[in-house]
Formats: structure tokens, C-alpha cells, sequence
């Protein structure tokens, strides 16, 4: 039975009227009108998931698990608003638990098959285990070092006779005459040659002992690696089920399968498991009306999540769903500017599609501030909290390149040379024609592009100046991170100078002479760089308040393609 907590639950105030100034939205286009639809996370959700995280501090069985944890305000036909709250994914191994919105149904369906992977996975499981704990490990390992001992111990024996022989060579080839001279180096020649056959023989023996082993162990690892692709697929196979079954309901009465609104075959695992759409479908199915939701983590810090902050709708799993999930909710597909634009420049054609910026909506009516146009090539001060360049779902099309094709007459073969991070803002280059964008594409591969960024920093370094080279690997699976790694990174070069201190936060210039992703966040967080994140870089780190990420491209230089004369621009740093 569905569970509906009073405000008085969460917060002394008993009723409460849904803020003009959200702090993020919930938004997707309507798969069957593709219009925009939205909804809000305000200071109110804000203040009743804070009321809900007392709740979870009161139990430390809450903090074991770090996990998503969510709100939704709603409002009853008869005028009176009440909350749901939700889990992602299991609370302390349970789907269901009295108090909190259920799943999203459909997993009853493949309960059976569920049940019997999971025991499956279970035994693959304990088998690794054994696999990777057979004791003929150990015995080779100790073998084998007991072998390289031996040979060590033969090989500065066998050295020091070799110089023995050497220097009584040298002695005989002094004193002795001819024939008793050949006698002579053939006896040492022979101890040479007894030598090798000694050093040959503890080889042989080393081998003869240790491939029984090696083999045994070979045929572990081979078995390990079918165990791992075999569990991967099962589970693969099992998520793919579960999708298929899961069925989400909007607020249009209408029903969709996970599998069928993912925009690819490979669905992330735990797609649909997470908070928002746990909320929304619970809403929707009980005919109840959404006005505000607030998602936040609790529980041991996992990579940017941090215990008591606020984060919005996950890329991969959630972002594609809310499209369909927020069908129907007429009453908020108004859409309010709430940033100001930057003044001067270009000014975008007005459209109802928005970009979230982390503190509000950059409006595509906003003006893109241009400090540089001709007719090869145009360079845009980027803002923070706009991309680059399109992303891969439908809600993160738009972007300073998607604007200006709809603005340009001769966009065409409009084309981003580089790209600035989301949350990165300076200088941003497009080429307007296919040779200007091989050619600067060219400078900016064989480093003739002179960059200069301005960060603050989230404290103070010890020394003023320098050059931080850490290789930068990016691990495939928890993109876009970045981590210094010395085997499989790519060569990655700043310079930095502190321009000033500023409280207990230094403002520095970086001069990157590498193009690696995220390299001056990580440069500058990483213990072997700055160690200390770049003020407002969650994802490395920082744990101090600020309202966006203090990184800045203020200055850029490079050789017109066309003109031969060197361009220099510069964005005057907004922080």
C-alpha cells in the first residue's frame, strides 16, 4: 500500500508554494509531442529531502551503503500536498521496504529467471575465489624466487671466477711459451664451458619443476576468463529481461517499456532502479500530481558523490527516461529565463529549448557572446554550463555549435577546431569552411596554438611556478575521468604561475602545452601536480562551496589560416 507523508514529516511548515528560482530541472521531450517538459528541484524539496536526511542520520544502517535517495512534493485531487521518497536500487538488500515507493513493477514477472541467475552468478562467484586462491599459486611463486635466489647466488660466483680467469689469462699469455700456453687457456676454457653446463642445468631444473605448475595455473586463469565473460553475459542477459519486463507509466496514462525509450541496445545496469523514476511512475500510477523533487546522496563518498549534496538526473540511466516519465505535466512546460545573458555578440533565434547550467537555464535567446568573426573562422567566449558541442542524448543537443547552425546562414561546414569542458568557459574556435578546419586542426595538433587558462584554486600552493608532466589515462569504464598513470597514459605537459592569493584560495595561470581531457583539473588536484582542485571541481575533488567550476580560457594564439598573420584573442576572466 503506497505510503503518503505529511510536510509536518519533513519540515515545520505544513504547506508551502513551489519557488520561482528552481535550482535545477527535471526536463525531456515528450516522446509523443516533442515538447519540452519539466520539473523543478527547489529551495522547498530541497529543505524536505534535508528534513529526509535527519531521518536517515538518526540510523546508522543508512550510512553502511552509499546510495541515491529522493523526494517528490506532491498534490492530492483534493488540494493537499504530501511526499513520497524513494531508494535506488536495494536498501539493505531489499526491494520493498515499508515506508518508501516500491520498484517500478515488472520485476515479479522475471522473478524466477532473476532468481535463478543470481545463484548462477553466485557459484561463478565462489569459483573465481577458489580459482584465484589455488595454493599452486603460492607454490610456484615461492619456487620460483627460491630458483631466482639459486641463480643469483651462481651467477656472482660464476662472475668472480670469470674475473679469476680472466686476470690469470692475462698472466700466462705473459709468462707461459706457446704449446704450454695453449694447455693452459684450454683448462680454463674448459672451466668456462663446465661453468655454462652448471648454470644451464639449475635453468632446466627450474623449468622441469615449475611447468606442471605454470600449466595448471595457465588452465586456472583461462577458466577464469570464461567464468568472468560467461557471468558477464549472464548478467547482460538477465538486465535485458528485466528491462524488457520493467513497464513505466506517465502522467499522459500512458505505458512504455525501459527497453523500448532507451535510445541504445546496451542499457547501463540498474536503469530504472534509480529515484526519479521510481517517483514519477509511483505519481503517476496514483493520479498524483508532481511539483518539485530532490535527489541527493547518503552513505560513503563514491567517486563525485558526496554524503548530503544534491545532484540531478544521471546521464545515462535517468536523463533518457524523463522525457516520457514528465508526459503530461502540462503545468510545467512554461519555460522562465532565469540567468541573465551575457551581453554583446550574436543573439540566438528564441526557442523553448534550454540547457541546465547547475545554479538555473541558459536560455537559446541568450546572446553568444562572439569576440571574433570573419568569414573563415569565428570564435565565441563560451559560457559555463553550455557544451561545446552536442552530446549523445537528445536532451544534451544543445550547445555553442547547435546554435550557431541555426543562426548562421552559411553553416554548413561549420565545425568546432577544439572544445572547452561543460563547465569550462573562454575562448571557443569554429571553423567555417573545411580547409580553415584542417588547418587549424593541424596547429593545434603540433602545439603552435598558444592556450593560457586562469583557474582559482581551492587553497594554496607552496611554490609559485613550475611545470607539472603527469600522463593522463582515461579509464574506459567511469568516463570522462582522468588519472595519471605512468603505463598506459598519454604525455601530458603544463606550465603555471600563481597570479595572486586571494584569501586562502591562489588564482593561477596554466599554460598547457598538451590537449589532454580534463588535464589541468587533474594536473591541479592530483598530489604528483598542485594537489589542490580547482575551486568548484567536484569530480576531483573539491569539497569547497562555489557556484561553478573557476577554469577559464582567457587567451588564445595561432596563425590565421588564410590571413598568415598571427590572431590573438582574449576573454576577460568572469570569477
Amino acid at each position: 500500500m503506497l505510503e503518503l507523508h505529511a510536510l509536518l514529516d519533513f519540515t515545520d511548515c505544513d504547506s508551502g508554494s513551489i519557488d520561482s528560482h528552481p535550482n535545477y530541472w527535471y526536463e525531456g521531450r515528450c516522446p509523443q509531442s516533442g515538447e519540452l517538459v519539466r520539473l523543478p528541484r527547489t529551495r522547498m524539496s530541497e529543505d524536505l529531502a534535508r528534513g529526509l536526511m535527519q531521518y536517515l542520520a538518526a540510523d546508522d544502517s543508512y550510512a553502511r551503503e552509499g546510495k541515491m535517495y529522493g523526494i517528490l512534493l506532491v498534490e492530492m485531487a483534493s488540494g493537499e500536498q504530501g511526499i513520497l521518497k524513494a531508494f535506488s536500487g536495494l536498501l539493505n538488500g531489499c526491494s520493498i521496504v515499508e515506508g518508501w515507493v516500491p520498484p517500478i513493477p515488472g520485476r515479479d514477472r522475471v522473478a524466477f529467471e532473476e532468481a535463478r541467475t543470481l545463484t548462477q552468478l553466485e557459484a561463478m562467484k565462489q569459483e573465481l575465489i577458489a580459482l584465484n586462491q589455488l595454493p599452486q599459486r603460492q607454490e610456484y611463486e615461492a619456487l620460483f624466487r627460491e630458483f631466482e635466489v639459486q641463480l643469483q647466488v651462481l651467477s656472482d660466483r660464476q662472475r668472480n671466477c670469470k674475473q679469476q680467469r680472466d686476470e690469470k689469462r692475462q698472466l700466462l699469455c705473459q709468462t707461459l711459451a706457446t704449446e704450454t700456453l695453449e694447455i693452459a687457456l684450454e683448462q680454463l676454457n674448459q672451466e668456462s664451458r663446465l661453468e655454462g653446463i652448471e648454470r644451464r642445468h639449475l635453468k632446466r631444473q627450474r623449468d622441469e619443476t615449475l611447468q606442471p605448475l605454470k600449466q595448471l595455473i595457465e588452465a586456472a586463469d583461462g577458466r577464469m576468463r570464461a567464468l568472468k565473460q560467461r557471468r558477464k553475459e549472464l548478467s547482460r542477459e538477465l538486465q535485458t529481461q528485466m528491462h524488457a519486463a520493467y513497464t513505466l507509466v506517465n502522467f499522459l496514462g500512458k505505458s512504455r517499456s525501459i527497453s523500448s525509450l532507451m535510445p541504445t541496445n546496451s542499457i547501463p545496469t540498474g536503469t530504472g532502479d534509480c529515484c526519479a523514476p521510481k517517483l514519477l511512475h509511483c505519481a503517476a500510477v496514483n493520479n498524483l500530481k508532481p511539483l518539485a523533487m530532490a535527489e541527493f546522496w547518503w552513505g560513503p563518498p563514491s567517486g563525485d558523490k558526496i554524503q548530503g549534496e544534491f545532484y540531478g538526473a544521471c546521464g545515462d540511466r535517468c536523463q533518457p527516461l524523463m522525457g516520457f516519465l514528465l508526459s503530461g505535466l502540462a503545468h510545467n512546460r512554461t519555460v522562465s529565463n532565469i540567468n541573465e545573458g551575457v551581453t554583446g555578440g550574436l543573439e540566438a533565434h528564441p526557442t523553448s529549448n534550454n540547457f541546465y547550467c547547475g545554479t538555473g537555464i541558459l536560455p537559446v535567446t541568450q546572446m553568444l557572446p562572439i569576440i571574433y568573426e570573419d568569414k573563415w573562422l569565428i570564435a565565441v567566449n563560451k559560457p559555463s554550463g553550455l557544451l561545446s558541442v552536442p552530446g549523445r542524448y537528445l536532451e544534451n543537443q544543445d550547445s555553442i555549435f547547435s546554435r550557431l547552425r541555426n543562426l548562421l546562414p552559411d553553416s554548413l561546414d561549420l565545425t568546432a577546431v577544439h572544445r572547452l569542458d561543460w563547465e569550462t568557459s573562454g575562448i571557443l574556435l569554429l571553423s567555417r569552411d573545411k580547409e580553415t578546419s584542417s588547418q587549424l586542426r593541424q596547429q593545434f595538433e603540433t602545439k603552435q596554438v598558444q592556450k593560457v587558462y586562469e583557474a582559482v584554486l581551492s587553497g594554496t600552493v607552496k611554490i609559485d611556478a613550475g611545470t607539472i608532466d603527469l600522463p593522463l589515462w582515461g579509464d574506459p569504464e567511469n568516463r570522462p575521468y582522468q588519472q595519471v598513470n605512468w603505463e598506459c597514459g598519454k604525455p601530458s605537459v603544463t606550465r603555471f604561475q600563481v597570479m595572486a592569493k586571494e584569501g586562502n584560495c591562489d588564482r593561477v595561470e596554466f599554460l598547457p602545452l598538451t590537449g589532454r581531457t580534463h588535464q589541468l583539473r587533474v594536473h591541479a588536484a592530483d598530489v604528483r601536480g598542485l594537489g589542490i582542485p580547482i575551486l568548484g571541481d567536484r569530480l576531483y575533488g573539491c569539497r569547497a562551496a562555489a557556484n561553478r567550476l573557476h577554469l577559464h580560457a582567457r587567451e588564445l594564439s595561432f596563425e590565421h589560416p588564410q590571413l598568415g598573420e598571427t590572431l590573438y584573442l582574449k576573454a576577460e576572466t568572469p570569477f
